[in-house]
């Protein structure tokens, strides 16, 4: 079966991943050496690798999870580099179809990726075609319709899935457990962030003082993602207000200028906080009040912004809502509803 060139554009527009786009060459690593952070990941994964190419076998299929902007992407490409093989990449969303899904896999060739982004908003006719793909590595193809329709059965290559996505518990078991290795990414510490600052302005040809790459790690939400886009905003700053080099005045500056705070807050993340707080004495609120108050998606709240806010101890999910802690209400000087005048003494 191949692919007409109406499918391959719209699978490979499907590919574009929020990850890539705005992306520079050279910033993305290509090897797991250059990869930085996510330590234990990058061990279980290299020997996994060795041990397929030892053996000749394509690798497992892989499950990557945890917040966006964590390099997920870039692991499924550092992947098929080590394995020194092709990668096909598209997102679960752009595979409507059972044929598109048959499109891609009958062009794979022997131990190729499969990347598929969002792969927890497969749709689900879709995902049972996959199966069989994935245990058996057939695809079975029903031609026809009504009496007439008959099933034949399609060899296909042994091809390495890589699935991606922000929301793991979204996955339906029988998907979920044909990944034999699944790693979680976690949020990077500010030293990592200040490495991965530190050479994205290198491969930018960015002069930069180390107290202003210190300053852009610790703002960047344990982020890589968030990292390289302060920096690349940081630096347009310092061509436009200064000579070029990024100093940490001009650092925190152009920050200032983006409303990122001290600890990486930006103006949604204090609309949130603020929001819950003013509105709701601070919470319990539920999620979708409070995307309908703030005018955000619940999608994005969920998986962008609570992440972070939840991780640095601002925010708690409960059961019956969203609650801001103290630790947020002392980060905005308000004092909690029913305390003491003397609470700040």
């Amino acid at each position: 079966m191949q692919p007409n060139d109406d499918t391959n554009e719209r699978l490979v527009n499907g590919a574009t991943t929020d990850e890539e786009r705005g992306s520079e060459p050279g910033l993305r690593p290509h090897r797991l050496a250059d990869y930085i952070g996510q330590s234990q990941v990058k061990k279980n994964l290299e020997i996994s690798i060795k041990a397929a190419i030892q053996r000749n076998e394509a690798l497992d299929h892989v499950l990557l999870h945890g917040p966006p902007g964590l390099g997920k992407t870039t692991l499924a490409n550092i992947i098929a580099n080590e394995m020194n093989t092709n990668i096909t990449a598209t997102s679960g969303p752009a595979i409507e179809r059972s044929g598109d899904l048959a499109a891609i896999l009958t062009n794979l060739n022997e131990g190729d990726v499969f990347f598929i982004d969002e792969v927890h908003r497969l749709n689900r006719i879709v995902e049972e075609t996959l199966y069989p793909a994935l245990e058996d590595f057939k695809l079975d193809i029903v031609i026809g319709e009504g009496p007439s329709a008959r099933s034949i059965k399609i060899d296909l290559p042994r091809f390495t899935l890589v699935g991606a996505t922000t929301r793991a518990a979204l996955l339906t078991s029988p998907l979920r457990d044909r990944f034999g290795i699944s790693h979680r990414l976690e949020f990077y510490d500010h030293e990592e962030l200040v490495e991965i600052v530190t050479r994205a302005a290198a491969v930018l040809h960015v002069d930069m003082d180390s107290e202003a790459a210190l300053e852009i790690g610790r703002r960047a939400r344990g982020t890589p993602r968030v990292a390289n886009r302060l920096l690349k905003r940081v630096r347009d700053f310092a061509q436009v207000e200064g000579d070029g080099r990024i100093t940490l005045e001009l650092a925190r500056q152009g920050l200032a200028m983006l409303e990122v705070d001290h600890l990486g807050l930006e103006r949604m993340d204090r609309k949130i906080l603020l929001t819950i707080i003013e509105k709701f004495n601070g919470g319990p609120v539920g999620l979708d009040t409070l995307a309908a108050m703030i005018s955000e998606e619940t999608d994005t709240i969920n998986d962008v912004y609570e992440p972070y806010l939840a991780k640095i101890g601002f925010l708690q999910r409960t059961p019956r809502g969203r609650t801001v802690t103290q630790a947020a209400f002392a980060h905005f000087g308000i004092a909690p509803a029913g305390t003491q005048a003397d609470f700040w003494s």
